[in-house]
């Protein structure tokens, strides 16, 4: 099994989930999020937010722990850490958004948005992991 720096998983998972609340704020994206995905104020006021942030965070975890468990061992530098977290991000993530965004007949703009803070997380868990091992 491959060493995993447990406490860096964290720290990764937190900065997705940071950068997702800043992504997703009125300081950035959220006007512009909500118009592409056509989210009214009543669709983001159904839930339970404690619920909703909880099981966000614990699926931040999660992908932190299979990027850290895909980039662990020894020989693994930090240009590959961040190199494979933009694979991720990019190259799977968020051409999935894409795809996904294309059958539900979504702007551009929305697979953008989305795909954009999958993107910038995972780059930032990639350098969090690669830094931190």
């Amino acid at each position: 099994m491959p060493e995993v720096n447990w406490l860096a998983v964290v720290a990764a998972a937190v900065s997705m989930f940071v950068i997702g609340g800043v992504w997703y704020s009125p300081v950035l994206f959220d006007k512009a999020w909500r118009r592409a995905g056509n989210i009214s104020d009543a669709d983001m006021a159904r839930g339970n937010p404690a619920v909703i942030f909880g099981v966000a965070f614990l699926l931040c975890l999660v992908m932190a722990a299979n990027l850290a468990f895909f980039i662990a061992g020894p020989e693994t530098t930090l240009g590959f850490a961040i190199g494979a977290a933009l694979a991720a991000g990019l190259g799977w993530a968020a051409l999935s958004v894409g795809v996904i965004s294309l059958f539900e007949r979504r702007p551009l703009r929305y697979a953008l948005i989305n795909g954009g803070y999958l993107t910038i997380g995972f780059a930032a868990m990639g350098l969090i992991l690669g830094l931190w091992r």
